[in-house]
């Protein structure tokens, strides 16, 4: 069994991408929606680049790969060495302890106090493992990963962060407020939708905002301007503007909530997100049965005044009758207030992630 350094060969590169897209492609409960990202950090053409250090790893067994990460020191998340885009063939322990010694290392070498799984690189594109419903299809965003990935981190002495999604049918529900908690909110907040034509100005408000709102969230990070213009940018031709909302009090911008249809609904097993992702949005929309809140964030001065329902009553106008079912994003078990909206909600807990982090200096 050897581990290999990818570096800067990129027939290694190669082989590290399909290892990565074999475990998603033909496989029809799974998706492929992060290989693109993955490729842009592998060949150094993310802006992600430029304020995080790389190192992808591939293990062989008898010239096979048979698992793959990608280790990160993000330099605005100093603490952590991340063990990202982990993929596994088959529950190998030696062949994860490989990995783990390397990533010991790196964190010697960064002067770093901890080791992260699941994380890739900013919460923004992915943190959790699958831990429940592994026959249930996987969603646009969202994990979906073999059971015995749980068992690598659970093993080797990392504490757990457990997540949960929500969900509801909503096929009968004419109306989330009152007309007169409706009118209330509408002279307090007003919503308005993303102006796409103006993308960089819009992009530099979601990043402040992000960065006021989830300054004390686990795992995040300072996010830069360039960052969320280059996600949105990745995105834009799926997005309408309506999936992108912004709630602003006098005029200025105080929360905002990303929404978009679980576009792998409309991807084949055979394929990734890409231009017939695009196309098909165009013309079959319509077949898409759920939504999906991605995102939203509320800077502190203005949570629990109202902003957040002025959010959701604005979504739900522009899904009224369009899908039958919601549903959220991860939550952190721990994250009390987002929670108790899942349960006053949905119609009860869909699916359970976890995360993990192992203190180096206990």
């Amino acid at each position: 069994m050897e581990l290999i350094s990818v570096e800067n060969k990129n027939k290694n590169k190669k082989d590290f991408l399909n290892f990565y897209k074999k475990q998603y492609l033909d496989n029809p409960l799974k998706r492929d929606s992060l290989s693109s990202l993955l490729k842009g950090l592998l060949y150094g053409k993310s802006s992600l680049c430029e304020s995080v250090d790389l190192e992808p790893l591939i293990v062989l067994d008898k010239n096979k790969i048979i698992m793959i990460c990608l280790l990160a020191h993000a330099h605005r998340m100093p603490d952590y060495i991340q063990i990202g885009f982990f993929e596994s063939d088959e529950l190998n322990m030696q062949a994860f302890n490989l990995i783990m010694d390397k990533a010991e290392q790196m964190a010697k070498s960064k002067n770093a106090s901890k080791i992260s799984g699941s994380l890739n690189i900013h919460v923004n594109y992915g943190l959790g493992f699958l831990a429940s419903d592994f026959d249930k299809e996987q969603s646009f965003g969202m994990a979906h990963n073999p059971e015995f990935y749980n068992e690598y981190f659970i093993k080797n002495g990392f504490n757990t962060i457990d997540m949960v999604s929500y969900k509801k049918n909503i096929t009968n529900m004419d109306n989330l407020l009152s007309s007169k908690a409706q009118k209330k909110l509408e002279e307090r907040y007003k919503v308005r939708e993303v102006d796409f034509s103006n993308l960089k100005k819009e992009a530099s408000i979601y990043t402040k905002i992000n960065n006021e709102a989830f300054s004390e969230h686990l795992f995040y990070y300072t996010r830069k301007q360039e960052e969320d213009l280059e996600l949105f940018r990745d995105l834009r031709f799926l997005l309408k503007s309506e999936n992108l909302l912004f709630v602003e009090k006098d005029g200025v911008p105080v929360g905002f909530m990303l929404w978009y249809p679980d576009f792998n609904q409309l991807i084949k097993p055979s394929e990734t997100v890409g231009i017939k992702t695009v196309i098909k949005n165009k013309l079959f929309s319509n077949k898409i049965k759920t939504f999906k809140i991605v995102e939203m964030g509320v800077i502190p001065k203005e949570r629990s005044r109202g902003a957040i329902l002025a959010l959701f009553d604005y979504c739900f106008k522009c899904t009224k009758g369009k899908f039958d079912y919601l549903e959220s994003g991860w939550i952190l078990s721990e994250n009390t207030k987002s929670k108790n909206f899942g349960i006053k909600w949905a119609d009860g807990e869909s699916k359970h992630y976890k995360a993990y982090i192992k203190d180096l200096s206990v």
